[in-house]
């Protein structure tokens, strides 16, 4: 099935960068991640095939012989990661203006493309949806075939009413006894104070947390001619203004929320971006790759 979010060429070029994570992973397969505990234990969970990278002295030779393919031997203390996906489904993530895609479109995008690189280098992804009335998971695996789940669940999206980010978020991080890495898609058009309070919530469960603050350019830029009815994707309300008499006081707005925004983030160690919706893809995920993998010189 074709997915349109999805672009097998970038990914093809994409694939030779390991998407690494910033802290220690515990997971219950063998994977490439730094685990908090020293070796590995004497349980025996199940086979999966070699993938480059793995550390070869976990090769079963005697799997080799009889089925002349490599095989991995994992065990229940060895490390991998989990990646939880959590894209906000609400009414104003339906916007795009005349220079970017529909917010939606393009958290999905960032959401298949990761997953995709993830499931493809062994790791696991899952999958949170959420408006103010649906909650829809999709639990995180790495089996390939998961990955058709995960993207016909993106292909249905039908962004709709409040967001339902800080719930969501406060429910991951209580499900999640193991640390992961959780991936926000939003724009965030909700109180501050109780997202702030979310990743938190994320940052005490030692989780890896990294925002996508999605925007429109015409969101950012606010850049009208003449006047305008705005309105309120979420509740339906609407308002006619010349947008020049409000352009001073919108941007000064728009500043507080976005400082606001990024302090909350970095009092929650979590990696923030701020992604105009008219952002070419490819650089965009290339140096969220490159920034994360490990310094020369450092384990």
């Amino acid at each position: 099935m074709k997915y349109e979010f999805l672009d097998s060429s970038l990914l093809a070029r994409l694939g030779a960068i390991p998407v690494e994570m910033r802290s220690a992973m515990i997971g219950n397969v063998a994977g490439r991640h730094r685990s908090p505990h020293r070796g590995s234990s004497v349980e025996f969970a199940e086979y999966r095939k070699y993938v480059a990278g793995d550390d070869t002295r976990r090769l079963d030779w005697k799997a080799f012989a009889r089925s002349d393919r490599f095989y991995i031997k994992e065990f229940e203390a060895d490390t991998n990661l989990r990646a939880y996906f959590v894209v906000d489904a609400s009414g104003s993530m339906k916007f795009h203006g005349p220079q970017g895609e529909a917010k939606i479109a393009y958290a999905n995008r960032i959401a298949a493309s990761l997953a995709y690189l993830l499931v493809n280098q062994g790791d696991a992804a899952g999958l949170s949806v959420c408006t103010d009335k649906l909650h829809l998971e999709v639990p995180p695996s790495r089996r390939p075939a998961h990955l058709q789940h995960i993207f016909d669940t993106l292909g249905k999206l039908e962004p709709s009413g409040d967001t339902g980010l800080v719930p969501a978020l406060h429910t991951i991080a209580e499900k999640i006894s193991q640390r992961a890495f959780v991936v926000i898609l939003s724009d965030l058009f909700t109180d501050t104070q109780a997202f702030s309070d979310a990743l938190q919530h994320l940052r005490y469960r030692k989780h890896d947390i990294c925002v996508f603050h999605l925007m429109d350019p015409q969101e950012l830029g606010f850049e009208f001619d003449r006047p305008h009815r705005f309105v309120d994707m979420e509740d339906g309300t609407s308002l006619v203004v010349e947008p020049n008499l409000i352009a001073d006081e919108y941007h000064s707005a728009l500043r507080e929320f976005l400082t606001t925004v990024r302090a909350k983030c970095h009092d929650a160690a979590a990696d923030y971006q701020l992604v105009p919706t008219n952002t070419p893809l490819e650089p965009l995920l290339r140096d969220f790759l490159t920034a994360r993998l490990p310094k020369k010189g450092h384990s």
